[in-house]
């Protein structure tokens, strides 16, 4: 199977787009917000990566890269539902840059609790520090800090997916109602993987939580550097 990856120009990017429609299936069948498309496509990924013994760059070079080079633009067509709600957003302007400021100091003091906690050297402090932003300013902010950039940008894709499918669950828990507070919960805490599922949720949902990881991207690359000296 290695070899048949080896062999197959776009055999990853024809399987990750297959297993993605078929747990967009699975999803509209079971109606469970635990079998969200994003994170069950992931796990069948994984499967068969490990059923067939696929190595992880075999798969990623026979195609998925070329998926990666649509982050890039997936993450500004969140500017649509943005545009549509600005008028929503700039009257509220205030409670928006109050809650991105609130979602990233949640962020960095969590960050400081685990070093404490789990006696983290610089390094491993410093990966963290970006995991709730975008993998595009995540990567290379972790780099400058001194961490280790793999793997912050799984940190990141576990804190996505975690948004992705528990902010709906945890925003009832909570009784957040407003959509324009869902929205930047959302968005300060799960970067573009949870703005996809908050566009579900609603426009304003999708338009704050868009608004939301480019504030929280700009406020984590003020201040991680100055929490990076904690360690």
């Amino acid at each position: 199977m290695n070899e048949l990856f080896a062999s197959t120009a776009f055999f990853g990017m024809f399987l990750t787009l297959g297993l993605y429609q078929l747990a967009r299936v699975i999803n509209r069948r079971v109606g469970r917000e635990v079998c969200n498309p994003l994170l069950f496509a992931t796990l069948l990924c994984c499967a068969v990566l490990l059923l067939t013994g696929t190595e992880y760059e075999t798969y990623y070079e026979s195609g998925a890269d070329v998926l990666e080079l649509l982050l890039t633009p997936a993450t500004i067509c969140l500017a649509i539902p943005l545009y549509r709600q600005v008028t929503l957003l700039k009257r509220n302007a205030g409670a928006v840059a109050a809650g991105c400021v609130a979602g990233v100091a949640a962020h960095m003091l969590g960050c400081v609790l685990m070093l404490a906690l789990f006696q983290l050297d610089p390094a491993e402090y410093a990966t963290l520090l970006p995991k709730s932003i975008t993998t595009a300013i995540g990567k290379g902010l972790s780099e400058e800090l001194g961490g280790y950039p793999a793997i912050t940008m799984v940190t990141i894709m576990i804190t996505g997916l975690f948004g992705a499918v528990a902010a709906p669950a945890l925003l009832r828990l909570m009784r957040v109602t407003e959509p324009l507070a869902q929205g930047l919960a959302i968005g300060t805490s799960s970067h573009a993987a949870g703005t996809s599922r908050a566009v579900e949720l609603g426009d304003v949902q999708g338009a704050a939580s868009s608004l939301a990881i480019v504030v929280t991207g700009l406020l984590t690359v003020i201040a991680a550097p100055l929490f990076a000296m904690l360690a």
